[in-house]
């Protein structure tokens, strides 16, 4: 390969390391091309799956400020780089490895930080970015029910607590009917009133 081709895969690569949530190397000795074709199209979505020449990525690596690669990168290797969800690409990379065991997760790098190959099957194992934030909107939901609650608990306590004290007057209260008046004594000024009616 010539010296400016050599420069252009090593500053793509470099690129590539800059521009990704996360990178995780591999190693697909034994697997065909049909095989790598289908891993492609699993974690499209979320990554792109690259053949890598070891010494130009060690160096587009080191340009990039990528040390979780270290001592790793030796027989036929190859890079995920993860522009989407790190989750979902674990998921696809672990799912295709499980079918596949000619597939060797060596290691990678999460937002700077290494990760080992057993750190990368338990992010794996994480649910994806949408069903966390479900989750999470689903317990901010029932927080704000349940603070909406006790707010109006005292309110509505109150309330009750009235209506049983007007209640409580209202049977008390003598019953003073407008046709039972007491009847004015004989003789007197009322009862000559009445008398004239």
């Amino acid at each position: 390969m010539a010296r400016p081709d050599k420069a252009a895969t090593v500053a793509e690569l470099t690129g590539k390391f800059r521009d990704s949530n996360a990178a995780v190397l591999t190693e697909y000795r034994g697997l065909t091309v049909s095989q790598l074709t289908q891993l492609r199209s699993n974690i499209k979505e979320h990554a792109t799956y690259t053949v890598v020449k070891n010494t130009l990525t060690k160096i587009a690596a080191k340009e990039a400020g990528v040390t979780a690669f270290d001592g790793q990168l030796a027989g036929p290797s190859a890079v995920v780089f993860v522009t989407g969800d790190p989750v979902e690409a674990a998921k696809g990379l672990r799912d295709f490895a499980r079918t596949n065991p000619a597939l060797v997760i060596k290691g990678g790098v999460l937002d700077g930080n290494p990760l080992t190959a057993d750190e990368i099957r338990k992010l794996a194992d994480l649910e994806s970015r949408e069903v966390l934030l479900a989750k999470l909107a689903g317990a901010m939901k029932a927080s704000l029910n349940n603070a909406a609650y006790l707010f109006a608990a005292p309110l509505a306590q109150a309330v009750r607590t009235v209506e049983a004290l007007r209640q409580k007057l209202a049977d008390e209260a003598p019953v003073v009917a407008e046709d039972t008046a007491p009847a004015p004594e004989a003789g007197s000024p009322e009862a000559e009133a009445v008398a004239a009616e």
